[in-house]
């Protein structure tokens, strides 16, 4: 043993004799908090120094052709650093952390913990049109999962890790650390406890604490809207409609765009085309250039010439027809350019395209309406709200767009148009899609962690952890007699049947042959393959244990074999699954 080993050993138990596991995890928690956030803003520093050392000396009056060459360089270097450096796929951050917690290993790779950084702050930096968040999430959630796993943490906690490292990205990234829980309890976590959340509330803090000593006190953004009124209601209840639309919009046609961009198996035809339709994009309309964070607080201070720098059309932004047309079509090709920076090779998420396009939303809707001769339109009101009801819609998260914009920008006296329209949006968008963005590709695979404690547990459970191989074979050739002597020395009342390869053909019950089977005259008349029946359903290996439990109930079986292809692996019964899923209940339940 090496003397490494043994240091570490002696720290482990030195841990479990000195500090108690309850407040281990408060330990933990706070150290996840500051680790985070100090990954949340190298990784901001890095994208803004990037953005200026290439951008400072753009002209504003005229396009920018090095808009073409720039998003397709950064791409393409944090291509080939995925590619060659860290040779696994880091895209989709917070689906991997969904992924993690529904399979209920919540082991994160190690290299996660840096290489989304390095990837995405490369990627955004030259102007891939995606955002910093969610591969700061997934990192801040494998430090957790990763620090937890280095002390040995059982499962349950290491779960909890892992939401508080999501937690303290959140809170770090945008100094918002209600946000930072809600996020994680709204979109992460199935059923939290009230000793669950204060670790969750010390990272979360914690983060934002390190955040204000790293980037200063200041919100994201700055803005000085008008205050509610009773008589602007009908506005926001417009906009929360419009907003579920564009949510809809949004999550349908990512997804449609990512499936078609996966169709593509050659790295270099991909990343060609994400790069052409990515340049091409940014140079027609430049908003769409990296986070566009500097155009959302263009808008919430009413400055519209902004948005319209190193643009072709300058000389169009005084028309307000044309600016409804440009405004438009940001939105639209926002997701085009989205996907093409993921799709092409680049790292980043969504959370950035969702505030991005809320907010160029709201501001649609308000010139809109002022164009139609309703003059007491705030449109930076419109704006901010847009951005809950988006983020609302996307991430089918009401709350979390509710307290993120309300902290992002210091607005609460806007609570209750932000409540408006983002209920409103996620009620609209629920009625054509249950799921969200990141949840859709675990609800089709039946992967996704609900809460919805009853579907959780099924979640959880895997039908390979059920199987039963206690129940004895034989070959559908072998006699009558044969099965007697294998009744005689088994403690089940089923049998498989299969071939000398395995290939599950049948099932002989005990109750079948019972009123023949005391009759020695018959042993040596009938072979297997004539007692034999089909089973009434079929399992396969890896199948979801909710399906399974369909089956039971459409069957009325009590056990029913599990395959492998064709190949017999063994069998699961259904007192085995309620008996596994009373214990997952009762552990989950558990503080």
């Amino acid at each position: 043993m090496s003397s490494w080993t043994s240091r570490y050993d002696r720290l482990l138990k030195w841990r479990e004799r000195n500090i108690p596991n309850d407040k281990f995890v408060i330990l933990l928690s706070f150290l996840v908090g500051i680790f985070t956030s100090i990954a949340a803003c190298i990784l901001k520093q890095i994208i803004h120094l990037i953005q200026y050392l290439l951008t400072t000396n753009f002209s504003v009056y005229h396009e920018q052709y090095l808009y073409l060459l720039y998003p397709a360089v950064g791409i393409l270097i944090a291509a080939l650093f995925v590619k060659y450096v860290v040779k696994d796929d880091i895209s989709h951050g917070v689906t991997k952390i969904l992924f993690a917690l529904s399979q209920r290993k919540s082991i994160i790779k190690p290299h996660n913990m840096w290489s989304s950084v390095v990837a995405s702050s490369v990627t955004i930096g030259f102007g891939g049109s995606v955002g910093a968040e969610a591969p700061v999430v997934l990192t801040g959630s494998a430090i957790g999962s990763n620090l937890g796993r280095f002390f040995k943490l059982d499962q349950k906690t290491l779960m909890l890790m892992v939401g508080c490292g999501a937690a303290g990205a959140i809170g770090g990234i945008f100094k918002a650390p209600i946000a930072g829980i809600v996020f994680t309890l709204e979109v992460l976590m199935l059923d939290m406890t009230f000793s669950s959340v204060i670790p969750l509330l010390i990272s979360s803090v914690t983060a934002t604490t390190m955040a204000y000593l790293f980037m200063g006190t200041e919100a994201q953004f700055v803005m000085q809207g008008e205050s509610f009124s009773l008589s602007r209601i009908p506005y926001y209840l417009i906009l929360g409609v419009v907003c579920g639309f564009f949510s809809l919009y949004f999550t349908r046609g990512m997804n449609w765009i990512e499936n078609i961009f996966r169709k593509i198996s050659n790295f270099w035809v991909k990343f060609v085309i994400g790069a052409v339709i990515l340049s091409a994009l940014i140079f027609i309309f430049p908003p769409l250039y990296g986070e566009g964070y500097d155009s959302i607080s263009a808008l919430l201070n009413l400055n519209t010439s902004e948005i319209f720098e190193h643009s072709m059309f300058w000389n169009l932004q005084n028309s307000t027809y044309w600016l409804i047309a440009y405004l438009l079509l940001i939105i639209l090709f926002k997701i085009f350019a989205s996907a093409a920076t993921n799709a092409a090779g680049g790292c980043g998420g969504i959370f950035a395209p969702s505030l991005f396009v809320g907010c160029f939303t709201g501001f649609l809707v308000a010139v809109v309406l002022q164009a139609l001769g309703f003059g007491d339109v705030p449109a930076q009101n419109l704006a901010l709200a847009g951005m809950a009801g988006l983020m609302s819609g996307v991430m089918h998260a009401p709350l979390t767009g509710i307290f993120l914009i309300a902290e992002l920008t210091g607005g609460y006296e806007l609570f209750i148009p932000l409540m408006i329209v983002s209920v409103i949006s996620y009620c609209t968008i629920y009625v054509f899609e249950p799921h969200s963005l990141y949840a859709m590709r675990l609800a089709k695979k039946g992967e996704l962690m609900t809460h919805n404690k009853d579907k959780a547990v099924l979640t959880l459970l895997k039908t390979e952890d059920l199987l039963e191989t206690d129940i004895q074979t034989i070959s559908p050739n072998a006699m009558f007699g044969d099965l007697i002597k294998l009744i005689s020395q088994s403690k089940r009342n089923i049998f498989a049947v299969v071939d000398r390869n395995s290939v599950f053909l049948g099932i002989v019950s005990l109750e079948e042959v019972r009123n023949i089977m005391f009759r020695p005259e018959l042993y040596n008349r009938f072979s297997v393959r004539r007692l034999m029946v089909s089973p009434p359903a079929k399992v396969y290996i890896g199948e979801p244990v909710e399906s399974v439990i369909r089956k039971f109930d459409d069957s009325r079986a009590w056990n029913l074999p599990v395959l492998d292809g064709d190949k017999y692996i063994g069998f699961v019964s259904k007192s085995k699954v309620l008996s596994a899923y009373r214990e997952m209940l009762v552990e989950l339940s558990a503080e």
